[in-house]
């Protein structure tokens, strides 16, 4: 029997998939294994999908690429409250564009990194999520310090909820510590797993929804120990989420988008491969990926 989140209560809340994209062989986009993939993880217990970040490599796609791929998830899903597309790009004109192209697609939230082109200072990014609030959907900050170089802190957080430009975060600065913080400093906004290596202590401090990776490839594994954490059920969340760490650590390096890809291919479904300038794995990193997903196979985790 498949069972989702029981507390999801907002369109942003639950297991909402990152989902890769596949490509042919040519490299062009295929939707209909795309409308496939969406469906096979609301089947399998996932709460929606989040097409268009940077596991479905959105920085790789044409225009026309990726708005049909938010029309295809959201038709995939029959319900665009599961559907959150990634609205990220270098111009908050371009952002708004992205979100207003989502709310027409029928989309119930839309995911929104800060300025990533250059590192910007509180005020620019306070505009920036404004411009892109005011196409009217739900916005979820994504902060990633890593690689937008700029650090949505708990107090610059707590000031976007304050301007109404977002209602959750993202969270994928891996500081654990920072979950308290923020429900001390901004209590009505929604945290949101950004990282599946910080699951556990994240679900435990509070999250209450996970932008997840590897349920890509291990939907039911993931979604049983997402939902044993959510419970405080420690018994059965600790060694699932020991026996899941050497997978789910591959979320947080820079290689995460062919690691998920490869672990997908190996559960039977279609990862495929990735456009450039990303490049396969080298030998030593797909025989380590392969070795933990077979593992994770052979022990009846998928």
């Amino acid at each position: 029997m498949v069972t989702r989140t029981p507390t999801r209560l907002r369109p942003w809340h639950g297991i909402m998939v990152a989902t890769t994209l596949p490509f042919r062989d040519d490299l062009s986009v295929d939707h209909d294994a795309y409308a496939d993939q969406v469906a096979r993880l609301l089947a399998a217990g996932c709460d929606g999908v989040v097409p268009n970040g940077s596991l479905g490599e959105y920085q790789t796609l044409t225009d026309d690429e990726r708005a049909r791929v938010v029309r295809t998830a959201v038709e995939a899903a029959g319900d665009g409250d599961r559907v959150m597309p990634g609205v990220s790009a270098y111009g908050s004109a371009a952002s708004r564009r992205w979100a207003e192209q989502a709310a027409e697609a029928g989309a119930g939230s839309v995911l929104l990194l800060p300025p990533n082109g250059y590192r910007a200072e509180p005020a620019a990014v306070r505009a920036h999520f404004a411009e892109v609030a005011a196409a009217g959907l739900p916005v979820v900050a994504y902060n990633n310090p890593f690689d937008t170089k700029v650090d949505l802190t708990p107090g610059l957080l707590a000031e976007l909820y304050a301007d109404g430009s977002i209602v959750a975060v993202k969270e994928f600065s891996g500081d654990v510590r920072r979950a308290y913080e923020i429900a001390e400093v901004a209590p009505e906004l929604d945290l949101l797993i950004g990282a599946d290596d910080v699951l556990l202590e994240l679900a435990l401090a509070g999250a209450v929804g996970w932008i997840a990776g590897f349920p890509n490839a291990l939907p039911e594994a993931c979604g049983t120990l997402y939902r044993a954490a959510l419970a405080g059920d420690l018994d059965t969340a600790r060694p699932l989420y020991r026996a899941l760490h050497p997978l789910l650590r591959w979320d947080s390096r820079p290689e995460f988008v062919q690691a998920i890809k490869l672990a997908m291919d190996l559960a039977g479904h279609r990862g495929g491969p990735t456009r450039p300038p990303r490049s396969p794995l080298t030998a030593e990193h797909s025989a380590a990926l392969r070795a933990a997903t077979g593992k994770l196979l052979a022990d009846g985790h998928h």
